[in-house]
C-alpha cells in the first residue's frame, strides 16, 4: 500500500485535527480520484498540509522544504509520509524530477506555489498571494496532469469554526507557463477574495 504510515497517521490525525480546528472542507468532489493531479493554492499557516491532506481521500506527496529531512529521524518520517524534499532558494530540479515520477505513475501532489507562508496579511504592504513559482505548472504540463487549486482562508483558532479550504475545478494546462501560471495565480486570487468577502458578509 501507497505511504503506509501516512495513511495510519491521516487515520489518526484527521478526527484529532477537526476536533481542535473544525475546519470546513468545500468541493472536495472536484478533486480526481485517479490519475495524476496537483493541488496547488495559497500557504498561510504550517497547519496548511495537514488541512490540504485532510481534504483529499488520495495520498498527497507534499513537497516540503528541504529543512525538515536534514537529520536521519525526520528524513524517515517525512521521507514515509510520502513528502518531497525541495530546495526553496534554488532551481530545484531533483525535486521537480522525483514529483514528475511521481504524477506519472498516476498519484497525486501537493504544492504552495508561493514558495514560502505569506506573512503580509495585516500589514501595510498586505498582498492576497506572493507571487507563484512555475514549478506546478511546469510539471502538469509535462505529465498531463490536472491541477485543482485551492484557497485557503480564515484563521486557525482552537475550537473555533475559523479556517476552511475550497477546492476549484479541475482542469489542464494547454498554454505556455507564463501565462498559465499567471491563470492558477488569478484562480487562487479569485478563490481567497470571494471566500474572505462571503465570510465578511455572515
Amino acid at each position: 500500500m501507497d505511504c503506509i504510515l501516512y495513511r495510519i497517521l491521516r487515520f489518526i490525525g484527521r478526527p484529532i485535527f477537526k476536533i481542535l480546528y473544525l475546519p470546513k472542507y468545500i468541493d472536495r468532489i472536484n478533486i480526481p480520484k485517479k490519475g495524476p493531479v496537483i493541488l496547488a493554492g495559497n500557504h498561510t499557516n504550517n497547519l496548511d498540509a495537514f488541512i490540504m491532506i485532510g481534504g483529499s481521500t488520495r495520498v498527497a506527496h507534499i513537497l516540503a522544504k528541504k529543512e525538515l529531512f536534514k537529520n536521519k529521524l525526520t528524513n524517515w518520517f517525512f521521507r514515509s509520509m510520502g513528502c518531497i524534499p525541495v530546495d526553496r532558494k534554488a532551481t530545484d530540479g531533483k525535486a521537480k524530477n522525483e514529483s514528475i515520477k511521481v504524477l506519472e505513475s498516476g498519484k497525486c501532489i501537493g504544492i504552495f506555489p508561493e514558495g514560502t507562508i505569506n506573512r503580509t496579511k495585516g500589514t501595510e504592504t498586505e498582498v492576497v498571494i506572493l507571487p507563484f513559482k512555475y514549478g506546478a505548472v511546469s510539471m502538469a504540463q509535462k505529465t498531463n496532469a490536472f491541477i485543482v487549486p485551492f484557497a485557503i482562508t480564515g484563521k486557525y483558532k482552537l475550537f473555533k469554526r475559523s479556517i476552511q479550504i475550497r477546492y476549484g475545478k479541475p482542469y489542464k494546462v494547454r498554454h505556455d507557463i507564463e501565462t498559465e501560471n499567471k491563470k492558477l495565480m488569478d484562480i487562487v486570487s479569485k478563490m481567497i477574495m470571494e471566500d474572505e468577502n462571503a465570510r465578511k458578509k455572515k
